[in-house]
C-alpha cells in the first residue's frame, strides 16, 4: 500500500533537515541534480592519526524514500584500500548502515562518527578486500604502506565536487564502474552483503552520546503517521 501522502512530506522534511544539517556542519556537498537532491556527493578527509590522514575522498549518498527508517546508501567514488569498503564498487560493510540503522542516525552521524570510527577499527576478519585484509594480518607495516600508495595514487589531491565527471579528480583513477556502484549501493542497505558480515562498530561509536536528541522529535511525528 502507497504511503500516505502527509508521511511522504515529512519524509522529506527529515531528508532535508539532514542534508542542511550536513552542509552546516562544514561538509563540502555538492547536488549534480536539483530534481534529485537526495543524490549526492560529500567530500569526506580521512581522519588524523590513522594512516587514512591526508586522503580525500568523494563518498557518493542516496537518500531512500523512506529514510530515516532506511538507511542511506553510501559508497566512495576513488578507490580506498581497507578490508572494509569494496575497492571496486566503493560500498563499505558496516553494520550500522547496513543492518542495525535507527531513525536516530543522521547524515552528521555517518560523516562525523561512523566512517571515520571504520577508517580507525578495521575488521580483517569478514571482509570486503580480502587482499587488503591479508596483509593487514600478515604486516601491519605493509598495509599501512598500502594505504599511502593508494592515497597518493587515488585521493591525494583535493577537488571540487562540482566538477564534471570528466573532470574527477586528478589522483583518482576513472573507473568504468557507474553500474556496478549503483547496483551496489541499491542493495547495500536492504540486504547484508553475501562478501560479508557488516562489521560492528565498537560500541562507543554508537552509544546514545553520539546521537543528536534533536531528531527526537522528528522520529516521534513520523512513527505516528
Amino acid at each position: 500500500m502507497a504511503a500516505p501522502k502527509s508521511s511522504k512530506v515529512d519524509s522529506c522534511r527529515r531528508r532535508d533537515a539532514d542534508l542542511v544539517k550536513l552542509m552546516m556542519s562544514n561538509y563540502e556537498v555538492c547536488i549534480p541534480d536539483e530534481s534529485n537532491r537526495y543524490n549526492f556527493f560529500v567530500k569526506f578527509h580521512g581522519p588524523s592519526e590513522t594512516p587514512y590522514v591526508g586522503g580525500v575522498w568523494k563518498v557518493h549518498v542516496t537518500l531512500p524514500v523512506d529514510y530515516p527508517f532506511k538507511s542511506p546508501s553510501i559508497g566512495f567514488s576513488n578507490r580506498m584500500y581497507h578490508p572494509n569498503v569494496d575497492e571496486i564498487s566503493g560500498s563499505v560493510c558496516l553494520d550500522v548502515i547496513n543492518q542495525t540503522w535507527s531513525p536516530m542516525f543522521d547524515l552528521v552521524n555517518i560523516f562525523d562518527v561512523f566512517l571515520p570510527q571504520l577508517l580507525r577499527y578495521p575488521n580483517p576478519s569478514d571482509p570486503l578486500n580480502g587482499q587488503a585484509a591479508a596483509v593487514m594480518m600478515r604486516d601491519v607495516d605493509a598495509y599501512t604502506i598500502k594505504i599511502k600508495e593508494y592515497i597518493r595514487r587515488y585521493a591525494s589531491h583535493d577537488f571540487s565536487l562540482d566538477a564534471d565527471e570528466d573532470s574527477e579528480p586528478p589522483a583518482v583513477e576513472r573507473r568504468a564502474r557507474s553500474a556496478t556502484i549503483s547496483s551496489a549501493m541499491s542493495t547495500s542497505s536492504s540486504a547484508s552483503s553475501t562478501d560479508c558480515d557488516d562489521y560492528k562498530l565498537p560500541p562507543s561509536a554508537v552509544s546514545p552520546s553520539t546521537v543528536d536528541d534533536g531528531n527526537e522529535s522528528d522520529v516521534s511525528e513520523l512513527s505516528d503517521l
